[in-house]
């Protein structure tokens, strides 16, 4: 999700501030942030900035505390209240997705009856991109 949220951000022409800690520093540069912010040794929402949208994608930070870093009438978008998706999104995504304008960072892929470890991989926050669940579809009948 945060490797999608840079590029779109991105395709709009949104000035993207990326907090991260030091393992994926190459691959949030290649992904088009303009600015990055050392989340061990810097606190972004201590740093005095304020943003027109703050998109929480690890939950680690909360709305009450993001509000003195948002502009009046600006967004907290955090992955924890994830709406459902339209149709017309889906089809806008897939559409900057074969014209090349995003990619997908793939991370890890994993058959499903791995799924259990696929999750613990997910839960150590070590992943860099995307985790892929394969299914194998045997017509046997």
């Amino acid at each position: 999700m945060r490797t999608f949220a840079i590029q779109i951000a991105k395709y709009f022409g949104t000035e993207v501030i990326r907090v991260y800690s030091t393992t994926n520093l190459e691959l949030i540069k290649s992904l088009g942030a303009d600015k990055l912010v050392d989340h061990p040794k810097k606190d972004f929402i201590q740093s005095g900035e304020i943003y027109d949208v703050i998109f929480d994608a690890i939950d680690k930070t909360s709305v009450s505390r993001s509000k003195k870093s948002l502009k009046t009438k600006r967004f907290y978008l955090s992955v924890k209240g994830s709406a459902s998706a339209k149709t017309e999104d889906l089809i806008f995504l897939k559409e900057l997705i074969e014209a090349g304008k995003i990619k997908s960072v793939i991370d890890r892929r994993y058959p499903l009856e791995q799924i259990a470890e696929a999750h613990r991989y997910v839960e150590t926050g070590q992943k860099t991109g995307n985790v892929v669940i394969t299914v194998d579809h045997n017509n046997k009948t």
